[in-house]
């Protein structure tokens, strides 16, 4: 039911902002709203103040809306009319009628991604785990417990930008991959002792790897969380031999662990040790009430799972650090104008690179990866959820500026051709359009739809 209510909301409340921005302008303009409908096909709510008055409705299949306006290529007008209809008024207000509705979806955006910095979101510290072996993160000299403080782009011209949480330099990190550029990043211990600079080199990244698995390409550990025991199973693994909840472990066969990534590490590689029957115990050294023990813990080898992984049935590791991500009223506003700008700039660099096949379709995401979002975010709470509504909006308002016929951009490419051109496009040559456009857009929502599915079935 979260999951359920949460589309529900986002896409009423993103489509009724669309329209309204459409239906606003239109009525300023002086043109005649013969019906506001949210989704299409069979009504299922009616309202209209009176008989002359614009008809509102609620229909069965909410992926949409539309704005049903007087013009004359629709259908014959009365002459007492003709100053209301659509297709009479002048291109400019024409032209406004058509943006106001993406341009709507923008302005809730910065709206939404303002409430969220004004409520506040709990986000991981950037307190990095291991870099991956080998990966441009360890490479660039990063370090398990690194705390990343700012970010800038090569050079003296780059300033320095204060970085939040581990999910505000994932952004940027994000940004910058796919611009195939460098970043600068100033760094210090957990604690916030000792700075250093260094070079993270995201050059050589292709747009197309640019996806939900960037961290892991980039070689960063997940936030750091310090290697201690948490509550133990009875019977289980850790409980026979001898571990106990608030036990910090130092290290495992010798091999020093610094980190609860490297923790769960090297228990699940407990699985590719050669066995005969028995599984091998692996010697740990533990610190406990200021002592060091040393203990043999066998983990069990879980072979459900494929690869198999080694388990000892405890929880492993505390939660990251925690910071509150909020903004004054101000500083809120300002921080929803330069997030919106920058989705809405980077959503246009992914659907053209896509188009050229430098990015991946698999970034393409439809109404099941929407419900799912949707459900995630109302449970993280309001704060999350209005920043997920704000990157939909963000979408919605972007995709519908692209130049394609159907959409709101192949409107206003229409009239910029009338304006430029000072005739407008021949019925023959729209309805062609209108085909084209239809045909690109099933694609997408068929494009969009099988990398739902295939999330759903862990083929992604």
């Amino acid at each position: 039911m979260t999951y359920l209510i949460g589309l529900i909301v986002t896409l009423g409340l993103l489509i009724v902002v669309h329209e309204y921005g459409h239906y606003r302008v239109a009525v300023a303009c002086g043109v005649k709203v013969q019906r506001f409908s949210v989704g299409f096909g069979r009504v299922l709510w009616r309202w209209q103040r009176h008989p002359q008055g614009t008809e509102f409705v609620v229909c069965a299949l909410p992926l949409g809306g539309y704005v049903r306006m007087l013009d004359e290529r629709e259908a014959p007008v009365a002459a007492t009319q003709l100053d209301q209809a659509f297709n009479r008024k002048s291109l400019g207000q024409r032209s406004a009628i058509v943006a106001a509705g993406p341009l709507a979806n923008l302005g809730l955006a910065v709206l939404l991604f303002a409430g969220a910095y004004w409520v506040g979101m709990q986000e991981p510290k950037a307190v990095l785990g291991p870099p991956a072996a080998g990966s441009p993160a360890e490479r660039a000299g990063l370090r398990s417990g690194d705390w990343v403080r700012a970010i800038a782009e090569p050079g003296a011209a780059g300033e320095w930008r204060d970085v939040q949480s581990i999910n505000d330099l994932m952004w940027r990190l994000t940004q910058a991959a796919l611009q195939r550029e460098s970043v600068r990043l100033q760094v210090s211990d957990r604690d916030g002792r000792g700075s250093r600079a260094l070079l993270l080199d995201l050059s050589n990244f292709e747009p197309r790897e640019v996806d939900g698995a960037l961290a892991r390409k980039i070689g960063l550990g997940p936030a750091f969380g310090e290697p201690v025991i948490g509550k133990v199973k009875e019977g289980g693994p850790a409980a026979r031999a001898g571990l106990m909840e608030g036990d910090r472990v130092l290290g495992i066969d010798g091999v020093a662990v610094t980190d609860s990534h490297t923790l769960r590490e090297r228990i699940r590689a407990a699985a590719k040790v050669p066995q005969a029957g028995a599984t091998v115990p692996q010697r740990w050294q533990v610190e406990r009430a200021g002592r060091t023990i040393e203990l043999d813990v066998a983990p069990r080898i879980d072979r459900s799972v494929h690869p198999p992984i080694g388990r000892i049935e405890a929880f492993v590791g505390s939660p990251p650090t925690m910071v509150t991500v909020r903004h004054g009223a101000w500083d809120g506003f300002v921080g929803g104008v330069e997030r919106t700008w920058d989705t809405s700039t980077f959503t246009l660099k992914m659907l053209g690179r896509m188009l050229i096949g430098e990015a991946s379709l698999k970034n393409l995401s439809g109404p099941i990866s929407i419900a799912d979002y949707a459900g995630q975010s109302v449970q993280q709470g309001p704060a999350r959820f209005l920043e997920f509504l704000a990157i939909v909006s963000v979408s919605l308002g972007v995709l519908n500026l692209l130049p394609l016929p159907m959409l709101d951009g192949g409107h206003l490419m229409v009239y910029i051709f009338e304006g430029v051109t000072g005739r407008a496009v021949s019925e023959e040559w729209l309805a062609r359009l209108q085909r084209g456009g239809i045909a690109v857009l099933l694609l997408m929502m068929s494009v969009a739809l099988y990398n739902d599915v295939a999330r759903l079935l862990g083929l992604h």
